[in-house]
């Protein structure tokens, strides 16, 4: 393999990013302690950073990296950020009867969700009246397991607003409305693994003892929704992003500064929250904190900065790696979203489909790349993320809340081992068989 390409980008200077990536999914396993620190997620960001930018710059490639920063990670922060904001201000509480189609039907609605109010947002919303509806009930790890796959990861598909990988492709081309097309793939997993659980949950259920299930919760306290003026926000948010860009306004084209527009306006409409919340209902009764959201934005300085050189060497030698067709970008970006993280995942395979689009002559194009590299790049990292804790950054704050209520979640192998491989790898790889 050549270790220097057109741009003079040796392969060494990869080893940044694959030490950043490794951070992440070792230091919780490795120095669990000291990682949980996001003061330390900011210095391992930052040593590993700044020596790329300046060796970046050094070879005048300051213009691609300024352009991440700018163009790529402050859109994703800003946006992360709000949702994580407005979402707070909505406090869901009451006291509902625990069967299995009730719990079913709860997953269902934040499946819905996910996609519209970003899967950080719904998994926020709902996992803690989850919990406390089958608080008394002794069989619940399964509940949050499947939650973390439907709520936090599947449900997202249809919008740029649902997952983090899916909104970066957003800001590399992809339309708004395109997401929808995988409408018919993202029935079908929920449908799937809605049926799944149902039928998981009814065995748990009668094997429940009588006197457990006589003290299940019925009913004593209806559904009520505090904070629903953040709503309004949240179609701010969505609106915002689905009409301040290039296919709206084509002076975008020409001067990439105008579309911060959309930044300002989701920043407004997190600000709005804050001020018209009431502190009581984001802090006392979401217990509502800011280091989730601080850990992210620590931790992907350092991704988005350390991915440049991999991110150009995919986008220029593409013919290096033997993948081209759309079955391989599936279980490609699925197998390292799983293990790495699926935003920067699916960019590094964005860039590698578009160095190969001369290889699909004919081929109906989105976001400058073939559809189907599209498609299957999108359902690859954000189903695949729900394979492990550390896929999608919903599923350790999941993780951390059902801990936190006394659950007895499973280890990071036990995970993999007792639910993703024997649950989830089976639906998707079903869905590749249907749909490509």
């Amino acid at each position: 393999m050549n270790g220097v390409i057109e741009q003079n980008i040796p392969l060494w200077l990869t080893l940044p990013f694959v030490l950043m990536l490794l951070f992440i999914a070792l230091g919780p396993l490795i120095f669990e302690e000291w990682w949980e620190n996001n003061k330390n997620k900011l210095i391992v960001s930052l040593a590993l950073g700044i020596p790329t930018s300046i060796i970046l710059i050094s070879r005048e490639l300051g213009i691609e990296l300024s352009h991440q920063l700018l163009f790529d990670y402050v859109p994703f922060i800003v946006l992360l950020g709000a949702l994580f904001v407005i979402t707070g201000g909505i406090h869901l509480s009451g006291d509902i009867n625990t069967k299995p189609w009730i719990n079913t039907s709860m997953l269902a609605v934040g499946g819905l969700l996910a996609s519209f109010m970003g899967t950080t947002g719904a998994a926020m919303l709902l996992i803690r009246p989850l919990i406390k509806t089958n608080a008394k009930r002794k069989h619940n790890v399964h509940t949050i397991l499947f939650f973390i796959a439907i709520v936090a990861n599947a449900g997202g598909i249809l919008t740029p607003l649902g997952d983090p990988p899916l909104f970066l492709l957003y800001l590399h081309g992809a339309t708004f409305g395109w997401f929808f097309g995988l409408f018919n793939e993202w029935l079908f997993v929920l449908i799937a693994l809605l049926s799944i659980f149902f039928v998981v949950d009814n065995h748990y259920f009668k094997k429940e003892s009588k006197e457990i299930r006589t003290n299940l919760p019925r009913k004593r306290a209806p559904l009520r929704i505090k904070g629903s003026h953040n709503f309004i926000f949240l179609v701010g948010v969505v609106l915002s992003v689905a009409f301040i860009n290039a296919n709206y306004i084509p002076a975008i084209h020409h001067n990439h500064y105008i579309g911060f527009i959309r930044e300002g306006i989701i920043l407004l409409m997190a600000g709005l929250s804050i001020v018209t919340t009431k502190n009581k209902l984001r802090y006392t009764d979401n217990k509502f904190t800011w280091a989730p959201i601080i850990e992210v934005a620590f931790l992907f300085l350092g991704i988005f900065v350390t991915m440049v050189p991999a991110l150009l060497i995919l986008k220029t030698d593409a013919s290096l790696f033997a993948i081209n067709k759309p079955w391989q970008f599936y279980y490609a970006t699925g197998g390292l979203s799983a293990f790495l993280d699926n935003a920067p995942t699916a960019i590094s395979f964005f860039n590698l489909a578009e160095g190969m689009t001369a290889q699909f002559p004919g081929a109906i194009l989105a976001a400058n790349i073939p559809e189907k590299l599209l498609s299957a790049i999108s359902m690859g990292a954000v189903f695949f993320g729900s394979m492990t804790y550390i896929g999608n950054g919903p599923n350790f704050m999941v993780k951390a809340i059902a801990v936190e209520n006394n659950i007895n979640m499973p280890s990071f192998l036990g995970y993999i081992f007792k639910f993703s491989l024997i649950v989830l790898l089976p639906v998707y790889v079903i869905t590749q068989l249907i749909f490509m």
